[in-house]
């Protein structure tokens, strides 16, 4: 067989449940489904740092963020590290970045393992981005940064379509603040989006920390997030429901560009006959909350931050209109693709290739739990708290152990340590916290000899020590 080629494509802040393919009840997403139908739909994948830079640093490097040293969004990656597009390039694959870099820009940080990169300088701008390439070139244009970057990537695969390559074409959106396209600019003005089961959602019986945060509709900017002032003569209730209806149609918007132009990605794969030969990835860097819980944004590890959308079209391999619920994590990428591409994984990869599963079937001792860690306690922004945690196929225990630990860009002060447990099975909104339920005693001794399991396996610290713990 012909090697494969790659085309990897992630968004920003795409949450699994704004895509129909995920039984999405506020849009629908038709060129991504296209995606799930023509392959395997991932239903417990999972970020192992709900945050742009560590999550993209998981996925290059294929280690966790206490290795690669990207903890927060005040580190950068280190371009000397090794990175499976590294990989790719060594083994005669021609190797594309386009889009979203966010992990750092100069000597040192810039993009390395690729032979082409074109990408945003930071966040990047919706409208007219001005893009960056190697040795300080500055590309400055006019239009739609979704589209922009499309064009840019047909136009890789166009000059690259007779060798093997490795298309890595990294969307802006939907991250804040979600600034639609001129076509997609009054899509959703006649309806309004259903808001969430759990929008009301007191989050009484929660860590204090966590009741805390600053992602309440409330916390939203007025002119720079809703692009409106607020009407007079609201009530509070009134003006929640406002603030969501104007945060989820700019969300939803920008979303359509996403899928609208994954549509033109496809059908150029389709018309140069690659469709067959080319592995397809959709995913984005974490999921977000929409409306869930009261909130937006993401880093928390509840599961619509936690859970990250996982789409894989590869037809030689994958059944079309497949799914697994097996869990699998943004460090799992990296091995996965070496894997599909025939290229030889490193020992220091510390993911695990879930190249078995894409044949519907799991090795007998497939993971069935997995380890998060947020690290940006009080980023200045959202003030979510630092924490740690396992998350089964069943339950989920979070350790808020609430201390910055001298990480870049997180700040004090220290709190005491407080802990979640939910049960996902009976509880799947975690509204329940039943830390203290002496009917789930037993579930929270499991779950915190596998919590420190999963710490000494991937080599990260305790805090503190489980012989100090005294809740």
């Amino acid at each position: 067989m012909t090697r494969p080629n790659l085309l990897f494509i992630m968004s920003d802040d795409h949450a699994a449940h704004a895509i129909s393919a995920y039984g999405s009840v506020i849009n629908q997403t038709p060129h991504l489904d296209r995606i799930a139908a023509n392959g395997m739909r991932f239903d417990s994948a999972f970020c192992t740092n709900s945050i742009c830079a560590p999550s993209r640093a998981a996925i290059l490097t294929g280690t966790y963020n206490h290795v690669n040293g990207v903890t927060t969004l005040d580190t950068h990656l280190d371009n000397s590290l090794w990175t499976f597009p590294d990989a790719l390039q060594d083994a005669g694959y021609v190797t594309g970045m386009i889009g979203k870099w966010h992990l750092g820009h100069g000597p040192g940080f810039d993009p390395a393992g690729f032979d082409e990169w074109r990408v945003l300088p930071g966040q990047g701008h919706y409208h007219n981005p001005v893009m960056l390439e190697a040795d300080g070139v500055i590309v400055e244009r006019g239009g739609y940064v979704t589209d922009l970057i499309t064009d840019d990537s047909l136009d890789f695969i166009d000059r690259h379509a007779d060798r093997p390559f490795a298309l890595f074409c990294h969307h802006k959106a939907p991250h804040r603040v979600w600034e639609p396209s001129r076509e997609h600019f009054t899509m959703y003005d006649d309806l309004d989006i259903p808001e969430p089961e759990t929008f009301r959602d007191d989050l009484v019986g929660r860590a204090e920390v966590v009741q805390a945060v600053k992602m309440r509709m409330m916390d939203l900017d007025p002119i720079i997030d809703l692009k409106s002032p607020v009407p007079a003569g609201l009530t509070l209730d009134e003006e929640i429901s406002w603030r969501y209806q104007r945060y989820i149609k700019d969300y939803l918007r920008v979303v359509a560009s996403i899928d609208d132009n994954v549509g033109r990605l496809l059908d150029d794969l389709d018309a140069r006959g690659l469709t067959d030969n080319t592995i397809v990835v959709y995913t984005s860097d974490q999921g977000f909350f929409l409306g869930d819980h009261g909130w937006f944004d993401k880093r928390l590890m509840y599961e619509e931050s936690l859970s990250m959308p996982l789409l894989v079209q590869y037809p030689p391999v994958v059944d079309a209109g497949s799914s697994s619920d097996e869990i699998v994590v943004n460090v799992d990428f990296c091995p996965t693709l070496l894997e599909l591409m025939d290229v030889e994984i490193p020992s220091s990869v510390q993911g695990r290739s879930f190249a078995p599963l894409l044949d519907g079937s799991a090795p007998d001792d497939w993971p069935q739990s997995m380890y998060y860690r947020y690290w940006m306690h009080h980023d200045g922004a959202h003030d979510c708290p630092a924490h740690y945690g396992v998350r089964t196929k069943t339950h989920k225990l979070i350790c808020y152990y609430n201390d910055p630990l001298d990480q870049p860009g997180a700040h004090g002060p220290t709190e005491p340590m407080e802990w979640e447990l939910f049960d996902l099975v009976a509880d799947p909104y975690e509204v329940n916290n039943v830390i203290e339920d002496a009917a789930y005693a037993d579930v929270r001794l499991e779950l915190e000899a596998e919590l420190s399991r999963l710490q000494i396996t991937v080599g990260d610290t305790a805090y503190p020590p489980p012989s100090a713990r005294k809740n």
